[in-house]
């Protein structure tokens, strides 16, 4: 019997290397793939790239900006998710002052500044205090690197532009898991406690010693969850 499908959604400005882990540890469970967010400026489009790559029927992890991609994927195609993962997101649009700092980051990054923006402006808000991580956050560096800035002008465009996605989760009725670190900055409890009320039927599961990717400073915990959330 096949194992059933699971895409799997990246951050802002990463790849499938902050899923090492989690591709590794559910491979008994999932036939698992990553989903490529960086290919249009409007989450609308993202979401349809997505769905043209993924199976007919498929369970759907994002983290951060692939959380808010995954959203819209069940918004134009619910009866192809089977279960939903929302991990460190935000189900909201973007609020006004994080919508105009994006236009001078867009700009620094055009003039040749990406790496300068990545180490002194995203990577400082990414992990907990509680731990080194200093080759995590070069990781990180690597990854935003390798995608380039014309992947982050247009991601940057897509979330300032973003449509709220509370009546998307409010309607969707399958099993689901919201996952935080408990250190997120950049997604706090809120966000997180919004979505698990507006969902029917979820998990919702907190990291300890984690900021915003859980994925690459606690694996073993998010593991755990995501075994359990495909479980359901």
């Amino acid at each position: 019997m096949s194992l059933p499908a699971l895409v799997l959604l990246p951050g802002m400005m990463c790849d499938g290397r902050m899923y090492t882990s989690q591709l590794e540890a559910l491979k008994d469970v999932a036939e698992c793939q990553v989903g490529y967010i960086g290919g249009a400026d409007n989450i609308s489009e993202i979401a349809t790239q997505v769905l043209a790559q993924a199976p007919e029927k498929f369970a759907l992890a994002g983290l951060s900006m692939g959380g808010i991609v995954a959203m819209e994927v069940v918004r134009q195609a619910p009866e192809r998710v089977t279960r939903l993962a929302l991990m460190n997101t935000n189900p909201r649009a973007e609020i006004g002052d994080v919508k105009s700092a994006r236009k001078p980051q867009i700009q620094a990054v055009q003039a040749g500044q990406l790496e300068q923006l990545v180490r002194e402006v995203m990577v400082p808000r990414y992990f907990s205090s509680h731990q080194p991580h200093a080759q995590l956050d070069e990781l990180c560096v690597d990854m935003a690197l390798t995608l380039g800035k014309d992947a982050f002008v247009r991601q940057s465009l897509a979330l300032q532009n973003r449509h709220d996605q509370q009546a998307t989760l409010a309607s969707f009725n399958k099993p689901c898991l919201v996952l935080m670190g408990e250190e997120d900055e950049l997604c706090p409890l809120d966000r997180h406690e919004c979505m698990v009320a507006l969902l029917s039927q979820v998990i919702f599961v907190k990291i300890h010693n984690a900021g915003h990717i859980p994925t690459l400073e606690q694996p073993a915990a998010t593991n755990a969850a995501l075994k359990q959330w495909m479980a359901q």
